[in-house]
């Protein structure tokens, strides 16, 4: 059977930002879905709340598992979702996992700083727009450069979900994956402030750290990316043989 894929994005982005990724799986014959998150994308009218995030992976990953075994994608808050959702106590139709920039544990002093300066930019004019979109042109290729901001930002959003991510236990969710799991950071991800421990905790993990890339690895270095996820699709295949 073909492996199919979930990709679940990032804050304040939405499916738009794995345009690279989209146009590499069907290139290769793999399905995929990329969902929107509620209060994102196309579904920006909507209230964010952890138990409409978690509905959202849980229809795509089951719809998906009908059809074929199931790689579970997730970048930044879609990952730290995302394992939480493949580390539930009843297991997911998950066969493996890649959690991408997301290995911090959102909790305490940090996630107090990091919802402090969003609410900073949200502060300035146009919501700080214009200071992302300078970073966006000075450290993300040409075709990939339009896809986190394609489907708009979630400006209302980010706040409330970050307040959420403070309930995930993800040690204990990280030590119940039993599937085959891939961590990807960039060199430069701030995120990276708990790698050891969850490679620690994690028992079939594997660690991909990409050179010169920050934490939008997917579409900063779109093709080292799609390497990563041939890798794991090829482990699955392999699996399934």
């Amino acid at each position: 059977m073909v492996v199919q894929v979930v990709l679940v994005h990032g804050i304040r982005t939405s499916a738009t930002m794995w345009r690279a990724q989209l146009e590499y799986l069907t290139e290769r014959g793999n399905p995929v879905t990329a969902v929107d998150l509620p209060g994102h994308g196309s579904r920006m009218s909507e209230l964010f709340t952890i138990d409409s995030a978690f509905e959202t992976i849980d229809k795509a990953v089951r719809d998906a598992a009908e059809r074929g075994p199931v790689l579970l994608v997730g970048h930044s808050m879609g990952g730290l979702l995302s394992i939480e959702y493949a580390g539930a106590e009843d297991p997911p139709p998950v066969a493996g996992f890649i959690a991408a920039s997301c290995t911090a544990i959102p909790r305490g002093v940090g996630l107090t700083t990091y919802r402090l300066l969003a609410r900073g930019f949200d502060r300035l004019p146009g919501r700080g727009q214009r200071i992302a979109d300078l970073v966006l042109d000075r450290t993300l290729p040409p075709e990939t450069r339009m896809d986190f901001g394609a489907g708009g930002y979630a400006y209302d959003a980010q706040d409330v979900a970050l307040r959420s991510l403070s309930v995930l236990d993800l040690l204990a969710a990280l030590h119940r994956i039993e599937v085959p799991l891939w961590f990807v950071n960039g060199q430069y991800d701030q995120l990276r402030v708990n790698e050891r421990l969850f490679t620690r905790v994690a028992q079939h993990a594997e660690l991909i750290v990409i050179p010169r890339t920050s934490h939008l690895v997917t579409a900063m270095r779109p093709r080292v990316f799609n390497a990563i996820l041939n890798l794991a699709l090829t482990t699955l295949e392999h699996r399934q043989s």
